[in-house]
């Protein structure tokens, strides 16, 4: 199940991110990361009520672990990911997510003793000839500045080492609990949110008047659903059922998905 639901993730993340790309334009990076947030939130909450789910008792350290690798992977691996998206377009920053079951493999090893098999180790060989190929890449499809390719790969790697350390937190609270992962999603979009919240500025407010354009509104809220609603609730069923490097591995194949959108 846990699988499934991994490439169900890479799925809806490889169609959200093309309109990511597109809204990405006209919005900066933490208000669009914010904006579909706080939708996907109010979705998450809704379904939470309609369904009936109580929030089992939880102690102030699981909290604590989940709100943390919201504020990780969503605050600042997102952010870092639309910022990616701006700089090199859709299909590179998808192919340097691969970066994150490596980084999550060696997180999960060392703070929850989940052992690297050969399998594994072979993966982490391909990611990185993957992303030695990302760097040397130059489409027709594209032309990109040797100065916007580099900060979009110190951004992807800021935003992926976020996302795996938010990745074997929510692991470990799932190791400790036994949560719903509409909560657990839930709760780590609140984490993620209040990170955000931080980085706000009066330019970031100033492009509120972007979503007076009902084609904008609509994009962002049909992204949010797929890619921050559905996406996180696959991401934490895989996370609950399958070890983090396994369901990060399988969740970062949304490259696959993206060739032919």
């Amino acid at each position: 199940m846990g699988e499934i639901a991994a490439l169900g993730a890479a799925f809806v993340w490889a169609l959200s991110s093309t309109i990511w790309q597109r809204v990405g334009q006209q919005i900066p990076a933490v208000m669009l990361n914010l904006l579909k947030g706080a939708i996907a939130l109010l979705m998450l909450l809704a379904t939470i009520l309609i369904l009936g789910k109580p929030l089992p008792a939880i102690n102030p350290n699981i909290l604590a672990m989940l709100l943390i690798s919201g504020g990780l992977g969503i605050g600042i691996g997102d952010t870092a990911f639309f910022i990616v998206l701006k700089y090199l377009g859709a299909r590179r920053a998808l192919l340097l997510e691969t970066l994150s079951p490596p980084l999550t493999a060696l997180l999960g090893f060392i703070f929850l003793q989940e052992k690297l098999s050969p399998i594994a180790c072979t993966g982490i060989l391909l990611t990185i000839c993957g992303v030695a190929w990302v760097i040397a890449e130059r489409t027709a499809e594209t032309t990109l500045p040797s100065k916007h390719l580099w900060q979009g790969l110190g951004i992807s790697l800021l935003g992926q080492t976020a996302h795996a350390a938010g990745a074997v937190l929510s692991r470990a609270a799932f190791n400790q609990i036994d949560i719903d992962p509409l909560w657990t999603a839930a709760l780590r979009l609140s984490g993620g949110m209040a990170v955000m919240l931080c980085f706000l500025n009066p330019t970031n407010l100033g492009t509120l008047q972007q979503l007076k354009a009902p084609k904008i509104l609509a994009a962002i809220t049909l992204a949010a659903f797929l890619g921050t609603y559905l996406g996180i609730f696959l991401q934490q069923t895989s996370l609950k059922y399958a070890p983090a490097a396994i369901a990060q591995a399988l969740s970062s194949t949304s490259p696959l998905f993206i060739e032919p959108i």
